[in-house]
């Protein structure tokens, strides 16, 4: 397949010195073109910190310490969002790749209309358009959510919560974006307007071609509606896999661990459990593998090194870090 964004390596620290917090560390994601790459873990566990690591959002005291994300344009050569200058940076997000941040729905400002903040997105990124173009520019994105024309002059509050929701999403893409970041972009709504939001979100997809990461707790949605999985925890990629085969046989106990913590949709039923303890305090990693401490296969070597994210038997679909499956490195 052909990759649109490549993480390679890429550090996030809060702080500096001794006291710094390692939120992200040696994280390698590859999202390709058209895919559903989804991104799983507990909170805590660095998936927002990665998504405004690789957007360059990262509010101080956040630094990112090392690592490059390389992104391929369409018909260019590709480049290192990392080394960007701020007018690089503008034209790069919304343009090539835009954020549906965590919380969206009550990020729209609440004294204006929506169309007036949909052209505002479209003005800000194409100032030459005419403002009748603009006007029909909002009016075609909210059909393309799903939203009547008439809700235009509506103010937030007069919208529900999956309506607003929906409205960020079209103004996510009012630029046709290449990539869309979607940071837990479902989870103050229910479980019906969560998968009506997704489905809607993944027939956009197919049909206008751009790629999605897709940023949750909720492994059950990522299973549903990914073609990919990732599963990240104590700031690292501890398994990523096909979700098909993550879901039928996922190798890292903490991916297992997740799985059975919610019901099958369908076949046979298995009992449910929980993980042990608790996520890692970031101020201060175990040694070793970072889930060591709450794994139920622990043994020798995982208390004092770490594992490498590598190829399980050489399946070269999934990759996986934990010492129970020997590994090739990529």
């Amino acid at each position: 397949m052909t990759p649109v964004l490549e993480i390679k390596g890429l550090d996030v620290d809060y702080g500096v010195g001794d006291e710094a917090v390692r939120a992200v560390r040696d994280v390698h994601l590859t999202l390709n073109r058209g895919e559903v790459l989804g991104l799983a873990g507990e909170s805590g566990s660095g998936k927002s910190t990665l998504a405004y690591g690789l957007t360059r959002l990262l509010a101080p005291p956040g630094v990112i310490r090392g690592g490059e994300v390389i992104y391929h344009p369409e018909n260019a050569e590709p480049y290192d969002v990392l080394k960007l200058n701020h007018k690089q940076l503008r034209d790069f997000r919304w343009a090539e790749t835009s954020i549906v941040f965590q919380g969206a729905m009550n990020s729209l400002n609440p004294v204006h209309k929506v169309s007036t903040q949909l052209v505002d997105v479209i003005k800000a990124h194409e100032p030459d358009t005419t403002r009748a173009g603009r006007a029909a520019r909002a009016k075609d994105l909210l059909k393309l959510v799903g939203i009547s024309a008439d809700r235009l002059d509506a103010y937030p509050h007069q919208l529900s919560g999956g309506m607003r929701q929906r409205v960020m999403i079209a103004m996510a893409l009012a630029l046709e974006p290449r990539v869309v970041i979607m940071d837990e972009p479902t989870t103050a709504l229910d479980v019906v307007m969560q998968r009506q939001i997704l489905g809607q979100l993944v027939e956009l997809r197919e049909r206008l071609g751009f790629s999605v990461l897709f940023i949750t707790h909720d492994l059950s949605l990522l299973v549903e509606f990914s073609d990919r999985i990732a599963i990240m925890y104590g700031g690292r990629i501890v398994e990523q896999a096909p979700a098909s085969a993550l879901y039928r046989d996922a190798l890292h106990p903490y991916s297992f661990g997740l799985l059975n913590s919610f019901p099958a949709l369908r076949g046979p039923r298995r009992e449910l459990s929980g993980i042990p303890g608790s996520p890692p305090d970031t101020r201060g990693m175990p040694a070793g593998c970072a889930f060591h401490p709450r794994c139920p296969k622990a043994f020798e070597p995982c208390d004092s090194k770490i594992p490498v994210l590598g190829l399980p038997g050489g399946d070269a679909s999934r990759e996986v870090a934990c010492f129970l499956h020997p590994v090739a490195t990529p």
